[in-house]
């Protein structure tokens, strides 16, 4: 399989990328191909500009839009973007691993999404290519989340809810819409608790569940 790992964590000795650390290497080992977009690292330009489109096809106004159906058309995505959109066509199955934020996604991998999968690429109102017709169909995307409060938190019943209807914002109103099929989020709760010991328990079961992937 071809993997694309969209990774967003500021610290490399964090839990989080232990994480990481742990899918790539075992992905790897397995015989998988694995390509890492680290957000942080590569200082990744969340925000969505006019600069994102090398030729223009309303100069005068900028609607962002349908600035890139054309740019999907013509070719004319910046540099970075078409960078991360050759990861994306490459791969059979993109995860996205992120600390929770708010109930969601870190701004940068928010950008990512925003800049990366974009209209006319990853799917097309226009011309009726979402959901079962999205742009992305035949390809998976999976989350792997972190949280650093208890899991009775993100319950039904809990003072935020349940974490897996949060995260439908991204699985089903980003990924299914744009055709893919989304994997069983993994989520980890109360990291920031974590004994070391307690740590490499859960690595080693994160490393069970990515290679039943």
């Amino acid at each position: 399989m071809k993997i694309h790992y969209i990774y967003a964590h500021q610290e490399p000795k964090s839990f989080n990328a232990a994480l990481k650390d742990t899918a790539l290497s075992s992905l790897k080992e397995k015989g998988h191909e694995v390509k890492l977009s680290d957000l942080y690292a590569m200082n990744f330009n969340p925000v969505l500009t006019e600069g994102d489109f090398t030729d223009r096809k309303k100069p005068d106004i900028f609607k962002p839009f349908f600035e890139a159906i054309h740019a999907s058309k013509t070719g004319a995505f910046a540099p970075d973007i078409k960078a991360e959109m050759e990861k994306v066509k490459w791969a059979d199955i993109l995860v996205f691993q992120f600390p929770i934020y708010f109930t969601s996604m870190p701004a940068i991998m928010k950008g990512w999404i925003d800049r990366v999968l974009a209209p006319g690429f990853s799917f097309n109102p226009i011309t009726k290519n979402t959901y079962e017709t999205g742009l992305l169909k035949g390809k998976s995307a999976m989350i792997v989340t972190t949280t650093g409060t208890p899991q009775a938190l993100y319950v039904e019943g809990g003072v935020h809810g349940d974490m897996n209807r949060h995260l439908e914002s991204v699985t089903h109103c980003i990924f299914e819409f744009m055709g893919m099929k989304v994997l069983p989020s993994y989520i980890i709760y109360e990291v920031s608790s974590f004994s070391k010991e307690k740590g490499a328990e859960e690595l080693e079961k994160y490393r069970k569940r990515i290679l039943e992937i």
